[in-house]
């Protein structure tokens, strides 16, 4: 019985042993860095969803400015206005001048936007 008890005890040892040298074998910072890489995705979702928040409501509030018609879209930072009714220049510009004001705008393509 205490033969028994031995082999037991060193086969778990051994076990032990072997199941923590191949936890050590891979690299501790791999969930960390795939977890910053999905925040950096997520961060930059939220950035363009609240980007194209704010240009609509801005547009929307804006007179003179046909906000319920122009479309917007934000992709990392880069805002598309476009239009399916047809929008006079001194609007077009207007909208382009509200758009770039707001906080994380990069840039912004208005070639959608049909002018008069």
């Amino acid at each position: 019985m205490k033969k028994f008890a031995i082999a037991a005890a060193t086969a778990t040892a051994l076990t032990l042993t072997m199941a923590n040298a191949a936890f050590a074998q891979q690299p501790a910072q791999a969930p960390l860095t795939v977890a910053a890489g999905e925040m950096t995705k997520a961060t930059e979702a939220t950035s363009d969803t609240w980007i194209t928040t704010k240009v609509k409501s801005d547009l929307m509030t804006e007179k003179g400015i046909p906000g319920t018609d122009i479309k917007v879209e934000t992709n990392k930072g880069v805002v598309s206005l476009s239009s399916t009714v047809a929008v006079t220049e001194a609007q077009k510009t207007t909208a382009v001048n509200i758009t770039k004001k707001i906080k994380g705008v990069k840039a912004v393509s208005a070639d959608g936007l049909k002018a008069e």
